[in-house]
């Protein structure tokens, strides 16, 4: 099922011959499902430098902090899956939230869309599903364009020190202020 519109957006290629050439590419997302489960750990394989967001995202596949429905894979016309985006749950204070972690595009489509359409995806996913916020622990540059601010100017923190620019929050529904508190993580996390 496909759970975002088509994106299409120009794209530079990262290397190659044809690398000052522009490309244009139209994404197609899904919500994982079993087939996807080998191809999103092979993408966040290749996003990383080490297998811990791999193995993260195997192991809150299996936890109660899952949510199905919030995985979202974004893949090429032809079904090619290129990237990843993880919606799981944890808590401001007491208050259910989401987290957005991982975050996983192959190295040749970064830069190119894939990622934000799966973020998007997820994104409307989660208000579909009435979820109210989401945290995400990510590059202060890239994330405020899908809304995300500052959590330390909501009241909002983490039990661990990181830079107060890195740590983000979202409302998704304009009439649910965000909560106050620190977040908690789900355990395999380890935060």
């Amino acid at each position: 099922m496909v759970t975002g519109e088509l994106v299409t957006k120009p794209w530079r290629a990262a290397a190659g011959p044809a690398r000052n050439a522009r490309a244009v590419h139209t994404w197609l997302t899904h919500a994982e499902t079993g087939p996807d489960i080998a191809a999103v750990r092979e993408i966040t394989l290749a996003a990383f430098d080490t297998p811990l967001e791999a193995d993260l995202v195997d192991a809150l596949r299996v936890h109660p902090a899952w949510i199905d429905g919030l995985s979202i894979v974004a893949t090429t016309v032809d079904g090619e899956p290129v990237g990843h985006a993880l919606l799981t749950r944890c808590h401001i204070g007491y208050t259910p939230a989401l987290c957005l972690a991982p975050c996983s595009v192959l190295p040749q489509y970064q830069r190119s869309g894939a990622g934000s359409a799966a973020i998007r995806a997820a994104l409307r996913a989660a208000t579909d599903l009435g979820e109210l916020y989401v945290t995400v622990l990510g590059h202060p540059a890239y994330y405020p364009r899908f809304g995300f601010t500052r959590a330390s100017a909501h009241g909002i923190g983490l039990s661990i020190e990181v830079p107060d620019e890195a740590l983000m929050v979202l409302a998704l529904d304009p009439y649910h202020p965000l909560p106050t508190g620190t977040i908690r993580y789900a355990a395999p996390f380890g935060i």
